[in-house]
Parts: C-alpha cells; structure tokens; sequence
C-alpha cells in the first residue's frame, strides 16, 4: 500500500507545480514565438541588430501578419491569448499525467485474465501462487486482490473466529484495501473538468474584448481598417484557442472516466471473487 501512498502524494502536489510552469511557459510562447518580430510585416532580418525594443514593440503593435503567418495572427489575439495557451497546456499535462497513473493502475497484463487466474488459483487452494500472481499483475487490481488474499490466508488458518466473522473481516480487508486504490484513479480528473468550463469563458473574455475594439473603430464614423482587423483577429483568435482547449477537456475527461469505470469494476469483482471462494470453502 506505500506505493499508492508515495503516488497520491506526487498527484497531489503536482498540479501546484504544473500549472504555474504551464502559465510560465504559455506566456514564454506568446512573447518569443508568436510574438517574433519576424512575423509581422515591416520587419527586416538583415537590419534585425539596429531595432530598439521600442521598435519592435511598435511593429507587433502596428504591423500586420505576414501573409500566411499563422504565428503573427495568433498574437494578435492579445493579452488573453497567452492564458488560452496555458488552458491548453494544463489540458494536455493532465492528459499524459491521467494516462500515466491510469496504466499503472490497470496492471502488466489483462485484468480479466488475472481475475480467471487467481479465481483457478483459489479454487485449487493454491494461494501462495495468487498472492505470487498479484505481484506480478501490480496495479490497483492486483493490489486489492493481494490484500484480501493475505487476510485470506490468515482467516483460512485462524480456528477461534466463526465462518460469518471470518468473511465479514475479509469483506473489510477488501473495502479498506479498494477504498486506497480508488481515490488514485480520479486523482487530478477535476482539474480537466475545469480546464473544458475555463477554456470557454476565458475565450469568450477574449472575443468580447476583440468585438469591444471592431465596434470602436467603427464608432468614428470611417472604420479604421487596421483597429478592425485587431479587433476582428483578436475574437476570432481567441474563441478558437477557447474551444480547442474546452473540446479536448471534454473529450479526455469522458475518456479517463469511462477507463476508471472499467477498473473499478474490475477491483469490485476482484473482491468478490476472493469472498466468495471464500465463503464455499470455509
């Protein structure tokens, strides 16, 4: 049970480590790649050693994307831009997080055939060999089947408890047992829950704030063409990198609950297997 232990503990302290860095590096990737000078009209690499910050701050902030730049148009999206990117980061980092925990968790081989397996074993009163095949199987299955056939082994030997106490202390094992295993395989899961809501309203924020712009440069009379198109790319930017981050969130989230229904399941027949076989033996 200490690892299961040891890995609550690293899932629990990861998110405090991977969304700073992922806000980190989200807004990293909006200064230094999006906002590349070179992807705006106006800039000329061979005179890149003579522009001053100021310079080029101006030519982000003025120049257009340089036709096809899909990098430039991203930028254009603003400030809200980099925190979608970050969103999409997050959803991402817990995807291989989840399916990293979720593998482990499921064991080295099939959980069905493990079950058949140790079902055999015990039916045979072969329980060294079951509890061996459990340190095989590893996992949140073989973990809890461990469990209850060491708990098995010793009521098997224990001559003063009845048959109705003997099972009902199995039964506990088995409960204590699935109720360290269970909590790991949701672990972190509402962090993608909140990520496909955020996703959403933040790029929302985003096409509100651009639409806020075309409407004022509309609002003197003659559009400013330039102010327009910011405004429009800006909506338009960030409604994208919104619903990408709140379709993906959706997606992975329904994906890694149906995986961990399929494991619970799985803990849930393991335990009833070693009572029942335990209850027609004893």
């Amino acid at each position: 049970m200490s690892k299961s232990k040891s890995g609550s503990s690293f899932s629990s302290i990861f998110p405090y480590i991977a969304i700073p860095v992922a806000l980190i590096v989200g807004v990293m990737i909006y200064m230094f790649v999006l906002g590349n000078p070179a992807n705006f009209e106006g800039y000329d690499p061979a005179m890149a050693d003579t522009y001053t910050s100021e310079q080029i701050d101006e030519i982000r902030r003025v120049g257009h994307p340089v036709d096809g730049n899909l990098y430039g148009t991203i930028y254009k999206g603003g400030f809200i831009v980099p925190f979608l990117i970050a969103v999409n980061i997050i959803v991402f980092t817990f995807f291989l997080e989840r399916l990293i925990s979720l593998l482990m968790a499921r064991g080295t081989g099939s959980v069905d055939k493990f079950i058949m397996n140790v079902r055999g074993l015990l039916n045979n009163d072969q329980i060294d060999a079951a509890i061996q095949a459990c340190d095989k199987q590893k996992g949140s299955v073989g973990a809890v089947m461990r469990a209850g056939l060491t708990k098995y082994k010793a009521l098997a030997k224990d001559s003063d408890m009845d048959k109705e106490t003997k099972l009902q202390s199995l039964k506990q094992e088995l409960e204590e047992a699935t109720s360290l295993e269970l909590p790991m395989l949701s672990k972190n899961l509402v962090i993608l829950s909140t990520s496909a809501s955020l996703g959403v309203l933040i790029g929302l924020l985003g096409t509100v704030s651009g639409m806020i712009k075309s409407f004022s440069a509309m609002a003197a009379g003659v559009p400013d063409p330039a102010q327009l198109s910011v405004g429009i790319s800006e909506a338009l930017v960030n409604t994208f990198l919104g619903i990408l981050a709140s379709a993906l969130a959706i997606l992975l989230y329904n994906f890694f609950s149906n995986r961990i229904d399929q494991l619970t399941y799985g803990i849930d027949e393991a335990g009833f297997s070693v009572a029942q076989t335990f209850a027609a033996k004893h």
